[in-house]
């Protein structure tokens, strides 16, 4: 730089020369999420959750800071834990995290691989109670649980992972977890971790009676409404939500009961049925399975779709679409029209939506160790990043009182 020896130039713009370290930061964001934690009270009770673990621990650095470190890698929009060595010396991550010094890769993996199972199921009820205190918060009248599961694929041999159902990587080890969500606000409530082996009704039984209890005991007069596919439909799970006073719909599996073709072929009055490109009908009809001892209300449903050509295609001529139908059967409690009953049942499709923002946003599909506890582990952070962003975003925006039939 060349500085004029002019004076009347000088005189006129007073030139002063400072040299000094500035630290520039790409993570400045990370303040944002330093505030909000300590408005929950979040290291405090992170810490508390790991207490047995740490008084037992032989590492320089403690549980609750790992899962700390876990969390903002997350939420930093990076996904594996080698990527800590981005932002290793950024004062901002730093602070926020409250460490001087961050852990390197190899002390991540190693405490990762030495968590135990009692402290990841304290992590686990820490995670459903930060959903619970927002939902009391909020105290909404009415609240729509979807049950479904999401297959996690891992490149190389896991605890706990097993060959099973893979519709995109067929033959590799995955896990095959289900997950409970809260679709008015769009967070995840519990999460059941299961090898990739099991069927989608594996345990659901169970855990949706945990799910139900903890909205109970959070929200005794809320209003549960439960959403599920095929893989959950049996008498037993029928007749506990019936009689845990539940309102559900619960796709019903054709290949189990023949009667449902010979019902939909004997129908000639249908229901007309429009929701934007979605053309259709439907009717309902109380009806039971002959091991049932009780009769149900069955929505019987079709949709209008395109059949697929199979015949060789010629560009230059006109090809006429034929269309087709394809059928599908809801059972439900609800009391409502047969129309808004099957608009609600297809919201479903938003479960979709949260799913595809965890394993981008959030990092959920990646394994990152050997030990079935530290990939439990990892989940329940990937979660917790999700369910922790959604909730800072729900305290700081105006409440939206609208809601449609597909909650």
């Amino acid at each position: 730089m060349k500085i004029a020896h002019d004076k009347t130039i000088a005189r006129k713009t007073d030139i002063s020369l400072k040299f000094e370290d500035q630290n520039l930061t790409s993570f400045a964001g990370a303040i944002v999420f330093q505030e909000f934690f300590k408005q929950i009270r979040f290291k405090e009770k992170l810490k508390k959750c790991c207490r047995s673990q740490n008084e037992k621990s032989t590492h320089v650095y403690r549980y609750d800071i790992l899962f700390s470190v876990l969390i903002f890698n997350i939420i930093l929009g990076f996904k594996r834990i080698s990527d800590t060595s981005f932002y290793a010396d950024d004062p901002i991550v730093k602070r926020a995290i409250g460490i001087k010094k961050m852990p390197s890769v190899p002390t991540i993996s190693r405490m990762m691989n030495d968590l135990d199972k009692s402290t990841v199921e304290r992590y686990q009820d820490f995670m459903k109670q930060e959903v619970i205190s927002i939902l009391k918060k909020e105290n909404l009248r009415r609240l729509t649980l979807d049950f479904d599961g999401s297959v996690l694929t891992s490149k190389r041999y896991a605890q706990g992972t097993a060959v099973g159902f893979n519709k995109n990587k067929k033959g590799q080890r995955s896990y095959y977890p289900l997950f409970c969500m809260v679709e008015e606000m769009g967070l995840v409530l519990d999460v059941l971790h299961r090898s990739g082996n099991v069927h989608d009704s594996n345990g659901s039984l169970e855990f949706v009676k945990n799910c139900i209890v903890l909205i109970r005991k959070a929200l005794p007069k809320c209003v549960i409404e439960i959403r599920m596919d095929s893989a959950f439909f049996s008498d037993e799970m029928i007749r506990f939500l019936e009689g845990s006073k539940v309102q559900y719909t619960i796709s019903v599996p054709f290949e189990r009961f023949t009667e449902l073709k010979g019902i939909i072929e004997k129908r000639k009055f249908w229901r007309a049925y429009k929701q934007g490109n979605y053309k259709g009908g439907y009717f309902d009809k109380k009806w039971k399975p002959k091991k049932w001892g009780k009769c149900s209300r069955f929505v019987f449903v079709k949709k209008e779709v395109k059949k697929q050509n199979k015949k060789t295609v010629q560009l230059d001529l006109f090809e006429p679409i034929d269309w087709g139908f394809e059928f599908k059967v809801i059972v439900t409690n609800k009391k409502r029209f047969s129309r808004n009953i099957v608009r609600f049942h297809e919201g479903r499709g938003q479960q979709e939506h949260v799913f595809a923002e965890l394993k981008n946003q959030a990092a959920m599909s990646y394994i990152p160790v050997k030990s079935g506890n530290g990939n439990r582990s990892y989940l329940v952070s990937s979660v917790l990043a999700h369910n922790l962003t959604r909730i800072m975003q729900i305290k700081n925006t105006e409440k939206d009182r609208g809601t449609n039939q597909q909650r």
